[in-house]
């Protein structure tokens, strides 16, 4: 997904919320650090308070530019109350097991993003189906236009979410196990990789014949990307 600026010249202020304070040096504030996060991962989880109660929901997510955008029923309770509050939103993917010499060494190798801003509603039918079309086309290149048109009602059941990034940090882990003062000790240590990938299609009930799998949908499981 293309940024609107160049992503090595910009950077979220670091606050009391995102500052790093454990582990400083795996920390960022870098805009194409904590955007390629976003991009990366498939899903994330929204974090939110309704009447003083903490909630967290898992939903697909996009990005454009400096907004990230949601989904969700219309008749979502948690979606009509986050409208103009505070949310937090983040996402996380595991990269490995980082296995050590000892337990207290034992780690995992992994990346996460954590945003702040406001839960904005997109009201607009016009700005919402052009939003629902991102999300489509940024998991799946190319697919949108082959769809059935979205009816009036199916718009107006599906609610969208957009939150502009007001604050926002990036942690990431990738190595070895830190523990080669110890490398003498006769048990094995390293990395266990973890791979989150598309596998073989599995073709729906009563798809006609010769409808094929798309090109661009074989390309995709192919590249082992998961958008």
């Amino acid at each position: 997904m293309a940024d609107l600026y160049p992503p090595d010249t910009k950077t979220y202020p670091t606050t009391e919320r995102t500052r790093v304070r454990r582990s400083p040096k795996r920390g960022s504030h870098a805009h194409a650090d904590v955007h390629a996060i976003l991009d990366a991962a498939p899903l994330c989880h929204v974090g939110y308070v309704i009447d003083g109660a903490p909630y967290v929901t898992p939903t697909l997510h996009w990005r454009e530019g400096d907004y990230v955008y949601w989904h969700g029923s219309s008749a979502s309770r948690f979606l009509r109350a986050a409208e103009d509050m505070p949310v937090c939103l983040t996402c996380s993917i595991m990269d490995g097991y980082v296995m050590a010499r000892s337990a207290f060494n034992h780690s995992v190798n992994y990346r996460s993003a954590m945003v702040f801003g406001t839960a904005r509603l997109v009201d607009d039918p016009d700005e919402k189906t052009h939003a629902l079309r991102r999300l489509i086309e940024d998991l799946f290149p190319g697919r949108w236009d082959s769809l059935r048109p979205m009816t009036q009602q199916e718009v107006k059941a599906t609610s969208v979410m957009r939150m502009k990034i007001d604050e926002a940090s990036a942690k990431i882990r990738n190595g070895p196990p830190g523990d080669m003062d110890e490398a003498d000790h006769p048990v094995w240590a390293g990395v266990l990789p973890i791979e989150s990938r598309l596998v073989s299609p599995q073709p729906a009930p009563g798809l006609p014949n010769g409808v094929e799998l798309p090109q661009s949908l074989a390309d995709l499981i192919q590249s082992g990307r998961l958008r």
